[in-house]
């Protein structure tokens, strides 16, 4: 097996963890980084795990869901109100939308790397005829902090 990595850096969002006893429980931002490592048994016909070239629809992926985003819990008690509060429709350009609302599982950093893994896989296996698989996701936090989910 032949192993490659790609980083996404600088995608700001905000997230909160409604079940935290501290600052956390509150809505807050970061500057996060997402790194993938991608596994091959056979390389590819320029000897390649995964062309980094062809890897802008992930790019594009990530940005779409998570590049000035609100990202909460699907379980957060408050969701009702911030969506009808914040969120409208895309391309609603009128009043709102005052935020751009993700539902995750869990938006701690160790959910988004496990919820990251699951569905990056998924696609990757789409993308690549299963011939490429993900093999560990690590999701940044602001350069401090980081969580990090295997295969």
């Amino acid at each position: 097996m032949t192993t490659c990595s790609k980083r996404y850096d600088d995608l700001p969002f905000a997230h909160r963890q409604p079940n935290h006893d501290g600052h956390c429980a509150w809505i807050h931002g970061h500057n996060w980084s997402f790194e993938f490592e991608f596994a091959a048994d056979t390389l590819d016909e320029c000897g390649f795990v995964i062309d980094f070239g062809k890897l802008k629809w992930l790019r594009a992926w990530i940005e779409d869901r998570f590049d000035h985003t609100l990202v909460l819990n699907s379980n957060d008690p408050h969701l009702p109100y911030l969506r009808s509060a914040l969120d409208s429709q895309p391309g609603d350009r009128g009043v709102g939308p005052f935020a751009k609302i993700i539902e995750l599982p869990d938006c701690s950093s160790e959910g988004l790397s496990r919820w990251l893994f699951e569905t990056v896989n998924s696609l990757l296996a789409q993308q690549t005829d299963g011939r490429v698989s993900v093999i560990k996701v690590r999701v940044i936090e602001d350069s401090r902090n980081s969580a990090t989910d295997t295969a």
